[in-house]
């Protein structure tokens, strides 16, 4: 908001930034705090002409470009309570003004951590002790010593042993012999060889971290095995080189047939968000949420004012709105205006894009993996969000927009040896499919390269994934009836269909003990499909019903291998019971994470008491339940069942009955006495209404997807299809180069690339991208 006219003002208390032009936040932010001193910041861009497109990043670093190379910046000091300019320098408010005007900004901190990514040494780099010295022949270094792999070598330091290392991008083979020698001797520290320069800096791997360090003595390290760094070569890329062309190559999409750069469109609903260094995998995921209704009637309200917060960059409500009014309001969709083009220019200014920082810091707080700056997945990032945005408050009239995607599968197990039945309703918010692997077979070139030829796959349809993932299957279990150990076949369908339907195509195997992705085509049409043949017909007439194994409500028995483990870990009996029981007595490392959140609980180290069981012989009634507890709980954005069912099991404790609820993300919840034997419904009935709809037929249609290049979740590059109705033209009288603007026609149907802060028509490569998206979102057609 600094490049905007009004320019940006900085509270002087707090140090919140608002805008303070036709919206006027600024102001806003003065009517809640009544802090009144604010520094307006202006800065303009120093024009820049470019006759050609930006030289591609070559390295994970800054440039040491500051604020003065780039922007002319005024400032001046305005008090709101006396509505007058005061004098900047006057008092103390000098220093205070130099210090925000030196302090880096919430995005500028991002992208600092991630492009400079610091490599540091360890105690295994900076104690590494060798084994006694020798010479290693020079034939001795041209291949592994365990397979006659000659490139992707490791040497360890401590021994000398020379092995291959893991699989890497681009088709470089490896067979993880370094990491089996590392586990066969416990030698933590290798250097990749191809890597070592004249200038005494390598790839170096510490095993033990799991990490990329620095070996500050490389040089002597390297000479105790006779080897000279002074004569060293650099033959191989290094990981981080690969890793930035393995980003870059995605690249090549936003060209056409002809190798002309794509135009870009601009408008609402076409804003992009620019890479905060390796934050395209939230960035994909974000634009595919907010082309769905759902999120766009619940966070897109532009005639509203923002949510009252005394910290909105610390507020989910806040954040989302904020991400949701740039993305669809069209306000900050047009080109860089900083950016100058010749008429006989191919390059065509992109928008600057949005800088969504505060969003990704809040999302991955706490977070082991979504705090950093590393890649990550977005499938999962999509779970992570989902779950936060339910349990954020959604006062009425808002609905929680994450109902769209939830629905009901039911599962069927029946015992092979007497045929009684079970069925299980588990409501669930996406599906991850399995895809089968069909290799081609190879044909041998002898004139061909040395290079491994890459493994080609059979395409398979959606329908063969999805015949699959509702298949029957046998388990090994003991039937509660006939007390048979033949086992049962277990079978999941659909009982209700979202009207949004989340995919993940499980693309993976383990190579080399690494999950390695497999590009194999999933074949997924434009037109709409039904998916009525995997819809569950529910309990047939005829079928018995396996009795179910319900002990007495005031016993609890603890899974003795957990509790077992968590003994072993020093915590004492009674607090292991208790974290057991509140976590749903299954899992170890569930009661652990509850030890250690509930460690200063006043009553950690009390018996486990357990309610009495009613007259009926289940473990309470609804007149148990306190109603302002059940409400304290629908505020978070769990049902009433839920929060009935949680605060039984954990008698009546909020706090417990919270953990519960998220430990036990399948279970219903208890409709009680809502609910009579003839299906009429009491004063509650909304609550046990089950999730997404029943009706048929159930046809969906492919909206949008997540595309992912890249051998791994966790490297690469990840991008957005989304289709959308083009609009109309676009040009702006305030932008004199928006007339290069791609120009569609009007109200037209088109698939969309949403690159970062590139928003272009995908004229190409969408169709061989829909068959190897990570994530597919299907909505549910009329």
């Amino acid at each position: 908001m600094t490049d905007n006219a009004a320019g940006l003002n900085v509270c002087l208390y707090c140090f919140n930034g608002g805008c303070c032009a036709e919206r006027d936040h600024a102001g806003l932010h003065y009517e809640i705090t009544k802090h009144p001193l604010v520094l307006n910041i202006k800065r303009s861009r120093k024009k820049i002409r470019r006759d050609e497109p930006p030289q591609k990043i070559s390295k994970l670093a800054i440039a040491a470009e500051t604020e003065e190379d780039r922007y002319n910046t005024q400032t001046s000091v305005y008090c709101y309570e006396c509505g007058v300019d005061v004098d900047k320098t006057s008092g103390k408010l000098g220093n205070v003004v130099e210090s925000v005007l030196k302090a880096n900004t919430f995005a500028r901190q991002a992208e600092v951590q991630a492009w400079e990514q610091e490599i540091t040494p360890c105690e295994h780099t900076l104690c590494l002790e060798q084994e006694s010295a020798r010479q290693i022949e020079s034939q001795d270094l041209g291949h592994c010593s365990m397979c006659e792999l000659k490139e992707n070598l490791w040497l360890c330091l401590q021994c000398g042993n020379l092995g291959c290392g893991r699989q890497q991008f681009g088709g470089i083979g490896g067979n993880s012999h370094g990491l089996k020698h590392t586990e066969l001797s416990s030698h933590a520290v290798a250097v990749k060889l191809g890597s070592i320069t004249p200038d005494g800096t390598a790839d170096i791997y510490c095993y033990a971290c799991n990490e990329e360090r620095t070996d500050p003595e490389l040089a002597a390290h390297l000479a105790h095995w006779g080897i000279n760094i002074a004569e060293r070569e650099k033959t191989e890329k290094s990981l981080t080189e690969m890793q930035i062309e393995q980003n870059l190559k995605w690249e090549f999409s936003m060209t056409t047939e002809d190798g002309k750069e794509l135009k870009p469109i601009f408008g609402e609903g076409f804003t992009g968000l620019k890479n905060l260094g390796n934050s395209c995998y939230m960035a994909s995921v974000v634009q595919c949420l907010f082309s769905m209704p759902a999120f766009a009637n619940r966070y897109y309200h532009p005639h509203d004012p923002p949510p009252s917060t005394q910290n909105p960059a610390e507020d989910l409500e806040t954040q989302l709105r904020k991400v949701a009014d740039g993305i669809l309001s069209g306000r900050y969709s047009y080109p860089d205006t900083d950016v100058t083009a010749s008429i006989d220019s191919p390059y065509i200014p992109h928008q600057k894009g949005l800088t969504p920082a505060m969003l990704k810091h809040l999302i991955g707080r706490g977070h082991e993996e979504f705090s950093t700056m590393r890649q990550q997945d977005a499938f999962e990032l999509l779970l992570h969000l989902l779950k936060l945005i339910t349990r954020s408050p959604h006062p009425s009239p808002a609905q929680d927009p994450v109902k769209a995607f939830r629905f009901v599968m039911e599962q069927r197990l029946q015992c092979i040896s007497c045929n009684r039945v079970r069925y299980r309703s588990d409501e669930q918010d996406n599906i991850s499919i399995p895809v089968p692997v069909r290799r081609k077979l190879r044909v041998i070139n002898s004139d061909a390269s040395d290079e491994k030829p890459k493994d080609e796959f059979e395409p398979v349809t959606l329908k063969e994934c999805l015949d699959i993932f509702t298949g029957a299957e046998e388990v090994e279990l003991t039937c509660p009836a006939c007390n048979s150990k033949a086992g049962f076949t277990k079978r999941s369908l659909f009982k209700t269909f979202p009207d949004i339907l989340a995919v993940n195509a499980r693309r993976f195997e383990l190579v080399n003990w690494v999950p390695t992705k497999l590009d194999v085509p999933v074949v997924v049409g434009d037109d709409p499909f039904t998916l009525d043949a995997y819809m569950s017909s529910g309990i047939q007439d005829g079928e018995k019903i396996l009795p179910e194994e319900v002990g007495p409500a005031s016993k609890f028995t603890p899974n003795q291998p957990a509790l077992e483990q968590l003994e072993a870990m020093g915590f004492p009996r009674i607090r292991c019971e208790k974290a057991l029981h509140a976590t749903g007595n299954t899992d170890a490392d569930a009661a652990m994470n509850w030890l250690f959140a509930h460690m200063e609980d006043a009553d950690i180290d009390a018996p486990l008491e357990l309610p009495a069981p009613a007259a009926g012989g289940s473990s309470g009634s609804n007149k148990d339940v306190d109603p302002e507890s059940v409400e304290m709980m629908a505020a978070m954005g769990i049902s009433a069942p839920q929060a009935r069912k949680a605060l039984k099991e954990t008698g009546g404790d909020v706090s417990r009955a919270v953990d519960w609820v998220f430990s036990h993300p399948d279970d219903q919840g208890d409709f009680g006495e809502e609910t009579s034997s003839t299906g009429a419904v009491g004063g509650d009935a909304g609550n046990a209404t089950e999730a997404g709809s029943a009706d048929l037929p159930a046809r969906f249609r492919l909206q949008s997807i997540v595309c992912h290049k890249g051998t791994s979740i966790h490297a690469g590059h990840y991008v957005a299809f989304i289709r959308k109705h083009l609009p109309p033209s676009h040009s702006r009288s305030d932008s004199p180069s928006h007339t290069d603007a791609q120009e569609p026609e009007s109200n037209s149907e088109a698939w969309v690339l949403f690159n970062d802060e590139k928003v272009v028509q995908a004229v190409r490569d969408v169709e061989e991208m829909k068959k190897f998206a990570y994530v597919y979102f299907f909505q549910r057609a009329l």
